[in-house]
């Protein structure tokens, strides 16, 4: 019986699941070959699979609680990502040209939505929908073009960066709309004092307890263990929060900005990554589930009536406030053309709204179809604005408005860099033995380095001593973006793990191109596997230690040293072929023509003989052995300029060059033999 009741819950959201991934699959499939953005693709398999569509999926509680993991994530994710130090290097674009942005954007659209009827506390609250923007297409589009480190993309990151912050006392203040509290100021008085309450909590944990608990996690190298606690710890939080009265967002934030402060976020981002998109994605299906495109047909000129209204007011105000923080006209247009449309953020506000009643079934259709199509536009806009922002720099304007648009020009340098990012680079992937030597020689070549490295204790102990060392796996796309390795020039991959080494090339060939990857291996056949892969160049060890053993015998041989070159250069052209067992060594263009003296040191042990205490012109060891004295070390001093006048003494160290069998006889006149 019990089988019987686990299968009859089970089977139900399993066959939810697999609906929705199958039919987004497809959709999104077909919305990339028009690059329709991603969310777009979510929200339409949604339309198609709900009540309004297909009616594939007719319960969406599964659908409704995954969401709301998705937004949980989501929200801590952003907290991860948040950076105190970033903020402030930017501060004047995000809190003036934010907040005015934000503000604004409200303020209009609380009077235009009062005008057209609503009462003025949903008015406020579609106010509040409106103001915000879509980081997650904006981002994506400014990356690909390769626009984020501009004039425009900074200032448009920074607008982005104040919408994504406020979407959290936006969320507070929505049950407050919906009248949920008899007495506003005290409600307002208690979520202060509790937010209060959690912040020192949240600062108190990021300073002192969560970085000393990742430590000893991250030290045991445990990457199941570790991935556990991140999410205990976002989830405890939002839980906390959520008893405190206070949304489950707030705490999955707060958690995030615990996390920031250590040196292990970027290490949690990238493994959480994969579960926020897995589980955000049911949010924009649930989302889309609650869209009737019957509506959108019936109303298409009210829709496209609103649509175009909402671009003009997003866009002017934009414009308005990125000019009040000193920017070009030229920039605050392209800004203004970058974030018209409405946010994923929106959309999460509006299911709030709707589960506080703020707004109507028709509302939100309006509001769904006037978000989706902004959406979907973006990628068209953005791809055009420069064209677009020229044309309207020409357009005649009075001349009192033309010197008013371009009296102020661009002040401050804080939004040209949130932080100096390096480029032309070297990227040391793991601080062994190799990875240590690399990073002395590049600082003392004055080379520009970065290191990740897996050893929790490793990490700790070299930051504190200066070294440019972060906490993360290198097959971690998210990590390898932190180190900016679009930009590096040089990728060391200097770790024993060869398996390791194949997914951390496979992440930063996903990424770029850039960089020229060198890969250490222990082993030649993982060669040509990690050559496919994208490397290139892979140093063997085994070979390589005996191709420095074979040089220094061949230093021994006094060979010179092009040849010794000559010969290292073609034993690895041919990929160590030399080496391999029962294999005709294909390295024989290079042939030696070992020279028939040697060169060795012999200690002076005798104090008299026909050498000894004689002048080196009266001694003839030329002469009569065939024997050259280089140079001689007496004590701590080494005599090279040898004259006649010079003489062995005992205790001597003399440089000698000459056949094997007169050397041997010089050793016999000086040396003690038994």
């Amino acid at each position: 019986m019990l089988d019987f009741i686990i299968a009859s819950m089970e089977i139900p959201m399993l066959s939810d699941i697999v609906l929705i991934f199958g039919l987004a699959t497809l959709v999104i499939l077909v919305f990339m070959r028009f690059k329709i953005p991603t969310i777009i693709g979510f929200l339409f398999t949604g339309a198609l699979a709900g009540p309004y569509g297909l009616q594939l999926v007719n319960t969406s509680t599964t659908v409704e609680v995954l969401s709301e993991i998705g937004v949980i994530l989501l929200l801590f994710v952003i907290g991860m990502e948040f950076s105190l130090k970033s903020l402030m290097a930017i501060k004047k674009a995000v809190f003036i040209g934010g907040s005015l942005q934000v503000f604004f954007t409200i303020l209009v659209t609380t009077f235009i939505s009062y005008f057209l009827g609503f009462e003025w506390e949903v008015a406020v609250f579609i106010g509040f929908l409106f103001s915000l923007s879509s980081t997650a297409i904006v981002l994506k589009l400014l990356q690909e073009a390769g626009q984020v480190n501009s004039i425009s993309g900074r200032t448009t990151l920074a607008i982005l960066i104040f919408q994504d912050i406020v979407i959290v006392p936006l969320m507070l203040f929505t049950p407050m709309l919906a009248g949920e509290s008899d007495n506003i100021a005290w409600s307002l008085f208690l979520m202060a004092a509790k937010g209060t309450g959690v912040v020192i909590l949240t600062l108190v944990s990021a300073k002192y307890l969560i970085p000393n608990i990742l430590f000893r996690i991250a030290r045991t190298r445990n990457e199941e263990l570790f991935l556990l606690s991140i999410i205990v710890i976002c989830f405890a939080v939002a839980y906390l929060t959520n008893i405190l009265g206070l949304s489950l967002g707030l705490g999955a934030f707060l958690a995030g900005l615990i996390i920031s402060e250590s040196d292990y976020s970027h290490h949690a981002t990238g493994k959480i990554l994969p579960f926020r998109e897995v589980f955000l994605s049911f949010f924009f299906v649930s989302v889309g589930m609650l869209f009737d495109i019957t509506f959108l047909f019936s109303n298409i000129l009210v829709i496209l009536g609103l649509t175009l209204l909402t671009f003009l007011v997003k866009f002017g105000i934009i414009t308005a406030a990125v000019k009040a923080i000193g920017q070009k006209t030229k920039d605050a247009f392209i800004v203004g053309f970058s974030i018209f449309q409405v946010g994923e953020f929106s959309l999460l506000l509006a299911k709030e709204g709707l589960k506080y009643e703020l707004l109507d079934a028709e509302t939100y259709q309006y509001f769904l179809a006037i978000s989706i199509l902004t959406m979907a536009t973006t990628p068209f806009v953005l791809k055009a604005r420069e064209n677009l922002t020229r044309k309207l720099l020409v357009v005649p304007l009075p001349q009192r408005l033309k010197k008013r648009l371009n009296k102020n020009k661009q002040t401050g340098p804080d939004i040209e860099f949130i932080e100096k990012e390096m480029k032309d680079h070297l990227v040391i992937i793991g601080y062994g033995l190799n990875g240590r030597n690399l990073s002395r020689a590049a600082k003392s070549a004055s080379i520009p380095y970065s290191i990740i490295e897996m050893n929790a204790t490793t990490v700790k102990e070299e930051g504190l001593k200066g070294e440019p060392i972060m906490f993360g796996d290198a097959a971690n796309e998210a990590v390898l973006e932190h180190v900016n390795i679009n930009k590096a020039r040089v990728a060391v991959i200097a770790i024993s793990d060869a398996e390791a080494t194949k997914r951390i090339i496979t992440a930063i060939r996903h990424i770029t191109q850039n960089p020229y990857i060198i890969v250490r291996t222990r082993y030649v056949n993982e060669m040509e596997e990690n050559h496919k892969l994208g490397a290139n160049e892979v140093v063997p060890e085994e070979f390589e230690t005996s191709i420095e053993i074979f040089n220094r015998v061949l230093t021994k041989y006094l060979i010179p040293r092009h040849d010794i070159e000559e010969f290292t250069e073609e034993v690895r052209s041919h990929n160590y072929e030399m080496f391999r067992l029962g294999s005709e060594s294909t390295a024989s263009k290079v042939k030696f023509d070992l020279p028939a003296i040697n060169f060795i040191g012999v200690k002076v042990e005798r104090d008299f003989g026909s050498f000894i205490n004689v002048p080196l012109k009266d001694a003839g060891i030329r002469e009569k052995l065939g024997v050259n004295v280089v140079a001689i070390k007496r004590g701590n001093k080494t005599i090279s300029e040898i004259t006649g006048q010079e003489k062995l003494k005992l205790g001597d160290v003399v440089y000698v060059v000459g056949k094997p069998a007169a050397l041997e006889k010089f050793e016999e006149e000086v040396e003690i033999h038994d």
